[in-house]
């Protein structure tokens, strides 16, 4: 069964000026997602700056997160890294902390073999019994978890549900979806492919752009699941500015920034991720303004 259908937010974690999280703005975003149709939280993830995170605090931040949703939605916790004990320790607190699935990047830097992510996935996935989703980015992680691959985990491990795909090679995803049969969940992890994935067989997408505008992450997806193809494009297509906007900088410099205009949090960032040049937080603006959510 899927862990959730439509649009997740990869929802930011807010930051005082100090540095330190603000569970208050946290709080502010969380209701935020929550009225307007998002369909589950993705909470630790690369738009939440987990990597800068300390293990308590990443668990503190996850532990809120749940108490604070407490039941509306699905909440899928980040907790991957390129050390397998690590994820293996931050994923079985993520369960005791009540988290509904939990979101599995690559590990990154030391670049494993297919078996070596083969290996890793499952020791991870097997010492938890909640959903996994994997997360295939390999830009970041410069590490690609091949179709192959991602099949036979999925076939061969009960709880690891799907991938979220950010590879952003549709021809990828299309040889995964055709080789899968249905028994792996995709999800686009590109707000700019949310509709070719659907048309290959997605089942949603893990969303920067949700933390603005999830009424209309949501409508796109619903649009399309309801028959509404055309409709489902047509928002797509009206998102593309702001999608390139929020990904001219890397993630989640653009979107904190996005927030802060819309006064919903300080946009504060923790090294070595620094404020927005200011040509590009003008083009945001704009884009922000013509897209109708300033």
């Amino acid at each position: 069964m899927a862990v959730f259908k439509g649009a997740g937010v990869a929802i930011a974690t807010p930051m005082k000026e100090n540095g330190e999280v603000d569970y208050g703005q946290f709080d502010r975003l969380l209701e935020f997602q929550i009225e307007n149709g998002t369909d589950a939280i993705i909470v630790c993830g690369t738009t939440g700056e987990a990597s800068t995170l300390t293990h308590e605090e990443h668990l503190d931040v996850i532990g809120h997160c749940v108490k604070t949703v407490a039941g509306r939605l699905p909440v899928i916790a980040g907790t991957g890294s390129n050390c397998t004990e690590t994820a293996v320790y931050l994923s079985t607190e993520a369960q005791k902390l009540g988290a509904d699935g939990v979101l599995l990047v690559s590990p990154y830097y030391n670049k494993a073999t297919q078996n070596g992510l083969y290996a890793h996935f499952k020791t991870v996935a097997q010492a938890v019994d909640v959903p996994v989703i994997l997360y295939n980015v390999p830009s970041r992680t410069g590490c690609n978890i091949l179709p192959e691959t991602i099949v036979r985990l999925c076939r061969d491990v009960e709880n690891i549900a799907g991938v979220k795909e950010a590879s952003g090679n549709i021809s990828q995803i299309a040889h995964l979806a055709a080789i899968a049969d249905g028994c792996v969940d995709i999800y686009s992890g590109n707000d700019d492919q949310i509709v070719p994935i659907l048309a290959l067989g997605g089942i949603g997408v893990i969303s920067v752009l949700s933390n603005i505008a999830p009424r209309q992450t949501h409508d796109i997806c619903q649009k399309f699941f309801d028959g509404d193809v055309e409709g489902s494009r047509k928002m797509q297509l009206e998102a593309m500015e702001l999608c390139s906007a929020l990904f001219c900088e890397v993630n989640p410099i653009p979107v904190k920034k996005a927030l802060s205009l819309m006064g919903m949090c300080s946009g504060a960032l923790r090294m070595p991720l620094t404020q927005m040049e200011e040509p590009n937080a003008q083009r945001l603006e704009r884009a922000m303004k013509a897209y109708g959510i300033l």
